[in-house]
């Protein structure tokens, strides 16, 4: 019996219809393994050692009432066997130190899906650098004069932040958008701040794949996330519908390039958005598109996750 802790953000606010944690914890509940609920307010260090506030959590499939707390303790995070952090972006410090503290978990043997350090250094948007045969032209940058640039050779962009997620904040901007100057002034916060750019996809229109790999193996089939009428973004947290597709070769491929990485950095679980032939971001803090992907093919992805967890706590 594994004793699986979660770190997430208040399941009292989620849509067990979509959300991926729900999936896995259903999957964890399942097998009979006991699940310890953490939220990020929960998690202390004393004297170096790592401690949480738990509630014993029991799941039910009913949208009126999904959950329910058992007891709730204080306990040493070492007598837990694996801890997943999934607490959703912003990427920001308290972000950080959470990782901080959830590196002294793992020194003391629980598995942590993903690394903590990992967590820290795969920024969902530049960690594309890595696997620059895959990307769309792309650039990081603060400076205006760069930006220009980028967009006075490519003509329609992309414009977006490095620490969000669900598509918050991101343009698509032309060379005759009359809104250039302030989008560039208010990403960058006047150079002061990072953001990316990307040359604008028009294979959007036949969706933004997500991809989930599993310990650097991906699942044979990606939901495409359709954007609504009038909306370049299509993400499903901006009225986006999702569509089932087989993986293609060109998929494929970018998984061949990135898996390996994954695997060797402790990134167990990562969700891929590709568009056209194309690799735009690479997900690692909390994927998600689990239950849409069961729904649509009948399959169980969180057992497929538990199942190389499980494995990685035997070893």
């Amino acid at each position: 019996m594994t004793k699986l802790g979660v770190v997430m953000d208040p399941i009292g606010s989620i849509n067990i219809k979509k959300d991926t944690t729900y999936a896995i914890l259903l999957a964890a509940q399942t097998r009979g393994w006991p699940i310890y609920y953490m939220e990020q307010n929960d998690l202390y260090l004393d004297n170096g050692g790592p401690y949480a506030r738990i509630r014993h959590l029991t799941l039910f499939q009913d949208t009126q009432r999904w959950f329910e707390f058992g007891g709730e303790e204080t306990i040493p995070l070492d007598q837990l066997e694996v801890l997943l952090m999934r607490k959703d972006p912003p990427f920001d410090m308290e972000y950080v130190h959470t990782t901080y503290l959830l590196e002294q978990v793992e020194a003391r043997g629980v598995v942590v899906v993903n690394r903590p350090q990992a967590l820290r250094d795969a920024n969902e948007k530049m960690f594309t650098a890595w696997f620059p045969q895959c990307t769309p032209p792309t650039l990081v940058t603060r400076r205006y004069q760069d930006l220009r640039g980028f967009l006075e050779k490519h003509n329609d962009i992309i414009l977006k932040p490095l620490g969000s997620m669900g598509g918050e904040s991101i343009f698509r901007v032309t060379s005759e958008d009359p809104n250039v100057n302030v989008i560039m002034e208010t990403l960058t916060d006047y150079q002061q701040r990072f953001i990316m750019a990307q040359q604008y996809l028009p294979e959007i229109k036949h969706g933004d794949k997500r991809v989930l790999l599993i310990d650097g193996e991906p699942v044979p089939y990606a939901l495409a996330r359709m954007a609504p009428p009038g909306e370049t973004r299509a993400n499903l947290a901006v009225g986006g519908h999702g569509e089932g597709k087989e993986l293609s070769p060109r998929d494929r491929w970018i998984c061949e390039q990135v898996g390996p990485t994954l695997r060797e950095r402790g990134i167990v679980f990562a969700g891929l958005d590709i568009i056209g032939d194309f690799l735009t971001e690479i997900n690692v803090t909390s994927p998600t598109c689990i239950r849409e992907l069961d729904s649509i093919y009948g399959l169980d992805i969180g057992a497929q996750l538990l199942d190389a967890i499980a494995s990685k706590v035997a070893n």
